[in-house]
């Protein structure tokens, strides 16, 4: 099993400082969501295409920090606007009667005189993110996997608690079948007396051992603990398929309980439904 939680942090130092972080939460599908500089949006696509390749369900958040140490600038200089501004600023000087000339330092520091441009290519920067995100993905990857175990270990101790109870209903299935009998002879006996027709007695008894046998619902969640076990061993990414057995498994035991007429075997339903309920939480963190 893998789990949908995880987490990654990668980060290397040079002329570009970069970090790669990774998060991984519970959803019902894949939601993938990227964070990094506004001038860096046109790799999202990149980042999204390398996180959907190695999961498939799962809310995943993907922060990446870089910084570039000797980035080449172009700085230009808007003549016109720093004309516009220091002829505003004469004219207030004026009016105000101020002998004070506004400064360079002033006048560049005032928005559009000095123009930057950074000469950024977005295929530069994945050719620097993408083996540090890749590796970061490996890593988080191995934190799921790592997680999926515990939760396996987990569900399995619980699915096995649900096999013993299961023994506990196989083992008292024949009694439950003497206390319908008993029960009908009993009370066609307080009705009846001593005049009793065994017929009448051996066809309501039939009647209700149809209706109240739990032979086919041991039977079916026997195929369906089995095919549980099975699916979990043969699929890594089994979490939808076992959740839907889960739902069969919860039918079953539903079934039984609703038939029961001896406390041990209703003892045995509720260990069984609060195994199985253990089992569904679990779920909810497996891909």
């Amino acid at each position: 099993m893998i789990s949908m939680t995880g987490f990654a942090h990668k980060e290397v130092e040079g002329n570009v400082s970069l970090s790669v972080e990774i998060r991984g939460y519970n959803s019902r599908y894949l939601e993938v969501s990227v964070n990094t500089p506004s001038w860096l949006t046109g790799i999202e696509p990149n980042i999204r295409d390398c996180v959907s390749s190695a999961c498939n369900r799962g809310k995943v958040e993907v922060s990446v920090r870089i910084f570039e140490h000797n980035i080449p600038i172009k700085v230009t200089v808007n003549g016109d606007a720093a004309k516009t501004y220091k002829t505003a600023i004469a004219g207030l000087a004026k009016e105000l009667d101020i002998s004070e000339k506004p400064s360079l330092a002033l006048l560049l520091s005032l928005d559009g005189v000095l123009e930057v441009e950074k000469n950024r290519d977005n295929n530069r920067y994945w050719n620097i993110i993408e083996p540090v995100m890749r590796e970061a993905m490996e890593s988080f990857t191995a934190s799921r996997i790592t997680e999926g175990k515990y939760t396996e270990q987990d569900i399995m101790k619980s699915l096995g608690r649900i096999e013993a109870s299961l023994e506990i209903v196989v083992s008292h299935a024949a009694t439950m079948e003497d206390t319908i009998k008993n029960n009908i002879k009993t009370r066609f006996a307080e009705i009846l007396g001593n005049s009793v027709d065994e017929n009448r007695v051996l066809m309501e008894t039939a009647a209700l051992l149809v209706k109240n046998t739990i032979s086919e619902e041991i039977a079916r969640l026997h195929a369906h603990l089995s095919e549980f076990k099975a699916e979990a061993a043969r699929n890594a990414q089994s979490g939808k398929k076992l959740d839907f057995i889960s739902q069969e498994i919860n039918r079953e035991i539903n079934t039984i309980g609703s038939k029961s007429c001896i406390l041990e075997v209703s003892h045995a339903v509720v260990e069984m439904k609060d195994a199985l309920e253990n089992i569904r939480e679990q779920l909810r963190n497996v891909e």
